[in-house]
């Protein structure tokens, strides 16, 4: 869930997910091991770290000083699953539950306060898991978010099945929606002030063993040199699920799945 949202130092305004709604704005992952996730991702991602507010299992990665993701070593003690999650901006978290449960979805938990503001972790009506977060973001949010090195990517047994069921829960088509939405060949592709924040592809099979089939958000991260980042993640422990000039999918050595991308390729 969304462990400690990137807070602003120094008495700038907040901006509320209200400002903008519908838009994907934080990524987080959920571990079994604090330190060794700490080290697998320093060495991967050159990642750095800073306490979290909710206590000792949590952290916040920064990148060239910017919070990235959240990471929450509570995976053995909250029974969940070991994974990335994307999280979308709501208005309401009750709401935007209410919306999912009506149009097939679930929740998994919540939504429960998370000063500042409320969290809740559902699937879609195929299975695939999301987090939505209603509260306070940082006052130049789209600058943060168009710099920092993150963009998602759904696999989905029907990409425009999908996009109506997110599209109606998240408001994309509505006239106060921040994401703009089209149909690109084969993809749905969400764009916020004309940069891409999400993708939608089908092709999953929701009755496949193995979890990179099935329906499921993939988190991708932006890098200068996507070989050396696999490489580096076999030498500490991870496994590389493929690998080409521009996408490698690994796994970190916890078993979490993430993609790491060359920078821009996606834009």
């Amino acid at each position: 869930m969304n462990h400690d949202m990137p807070l602003p130092s120094g008495g700038e305004s907040l901006l509320s997910t209200r400002s903008v709604y519908g838009a994907p704005c934080w990524v987080s992952l959920t571990s079994r091991d604090l330190k060794a996730t700490e080290e697998f991702y320093s060495a991967v991602l050159g990642w750095q770290w800073r306490p979290a507010k909710l206590g000792e299992p949590f952290r916040i990665a920064l990148a060239g000083g910017a919070p990235v993701a959240g990471i929450a070593a509570v995976a053995s003690m909250w029974q969940m699953a070991v994974a990335w999650t994307p999280y979308f901006a709501v208005r309401s978290a009750d709401e935007a539950v209410s919306r999912a449960a009506e149009r097939g979805g679930t929740a998994a938990v919540g939504p429960i306060s998370l000063p500042p503001g409320r969290a809740a972790l559902l699937a879609d009506r195929d299975g695939a898991t999301f987090g939505i977060w209603e509260g306070e973001l940082f006052s130049d949010w789209e600058s943060w978010r168009a710099s920092r090195p993150a963009f998602i990517r759904l696999h989905t047994r029907d990409a425009f099945d999908a996009a109506i069921f997110y599209g109606e829960i998240f408001d994309w088509a509505g006239s106060d929606g921040c994401c703009e939405v089209k149909y690109e060949g084969d993809e749905v592709v969400l764009r916020s002030q004309g940069d891409v924040v999400a993708r939608i592809e089908s092709g999953a099979l929701g009755a496949a063993p193995d979890p990179a089939i099935r329906p499921h958000w993939q988190v991708h991260f932006a890098v200068e040199d996507v070989e050396a980042c696999a490489r580096t993640a076999e030498r500490h422990g991870g496994s590389v699920l493929s690998l080409g000039a521009e996408e490698a999918v690994l796994r970190d050595a916890d078993g979490a799945q993430f993609t790491v991308t060359a920078r821009r390729f996606g834009d």
